[in-house]
């Protein structure tokens, strides 16, 4: 029991330091001062470079799992999640890293809607509920105006970000009986020759310092991040990594106050918590049974996160 207890703490503590880490990843994207695309593109180059460095180190690639079936699923889910980054960073620069950030966190919701429509599973009266108050705080949130472009542009990109995120979770979900570091280590390779076309290569030579922060997205952000939030999940229950995700939204703001000024007002603080509230009910509720037999998610979604696991 002792050591059950010391192994969740342990998984605690990882969790935690990988959700902190991930509040911090909208200032490394600021200021490298690159293009969203050039920043995805190279996020994936030197998080390709430390992820597979980490898999050679622990001997991974032996007995790795995969099937054609499991590599080719593997590799669109990494489709939808290189182009979540890229609408994620886009919605940074178009709003704050606040604003996007909570509102990118409606992701638990679009895997229930999508969840409903491609395999039947039944939303229930309560789940519906959740949705109906996450849109209240998600109104409250925005704190937009009709006339207010920007915003509003920053909003719609944040969603979207959400909802290639939910897609990608419910296509790598059925990549079964692989290590999720060889997971993630094929979707950002995937990321490499997928963003090329978008890559401009000439105004990534005139970064500068900004390279550091690159290099940091890749290492820390991609690298170090993915192999605590992974360990974590092995020894943590369901529940718990759903509470401990919502460290990375908070740390998210309080950064983005720190270095940028940038804080959300009263009326959108109230949104916070309904938004909060009603995906911790959302990721927490039992499975619906489905109503028409067909293939299911195998094992819990962990909390926002990436989903998938929990890309961000």
């Amino acid at each position: 029991m002792t050591s059950d207890k010391s192994l969740e703490n342990k998984g605690a503590l990882e969790l935690t330091l990988a959700m902190v880490l991930s509040g911090t990843l909208g200032v490394f994207v600021v200021e490298s001062g690159a293009s969203a695309f050039n920043v995805v593109f190279f996020r994936c180059v030197f998080g390709a470079l430390a992820l597979g460095a980490y898999a050679a180190a622990r001997g991974f690639f032996k007995n790795h799992g995969f099937t054609p079936k499991k590599l080719g699923m593997a590799a669109l889910g990494g489709v939808f999640i290189v182009f979540n980054w890229a609408f994620l960073f886009e919605a940074y620069e178009a709003t704050s890293i606040s604003l996007a950030t909570v509102v990118y966190h409606t992701q638990p919701f679009y895997v229930v809607l999508l969840g409903a429509l491609l395999f039947k599973e039944r939303l229930t009266g309560a789940k519906i509920a959740w949705l109906v108050v996450a849109f209240a705080g998600l109104i409250l949130v925005s704190g937009v105006r009709p006339g207010d472009a920007g915003s509003l542009s920053g909003l719609g990109l944040a969603l979207l970000a959400a909802l290639f995120y939910a897609i990608s979770t419910v296509i790598t979900k059925r990549v079964t009986g692989v290590r999720p570091h060889l997971v993630a280590l094929v979707q950002v390779l995937v990321g490499i020759p997928l963003l090329l076309p978008f890559a401009d290569f000439a105004a990534a030579s005139g970064l500068g310092a900004g390279w550091a922060w690159l290099v940091g997205l890749g290492l820390i952000h991609t690298g170090l991040m993915y192999v605590l939030m992974y360990a974590a999940y092995q020894k943590l229950p369901t529940a718990k990594i759903a509470v401990l995700a919502f460290t990375y939204p908070a740390v998210a703001m309080v950064a983005d106050w720190a270095v940028y000024g940038h804080h959300i007002g009263l009326v959108q603080a109230l949104g916070v918590p309904l938004i909060v509230l009603a995906s911790l009910k959302v990721s927490l509720a039992k499975p619906a049974s489905p109503v028409l037999s067909g293939p299911t998610a195998s094992g819990p979604t962990p909390a926002p996160a990436p989903a998938e696991p929990s890309r961000r």
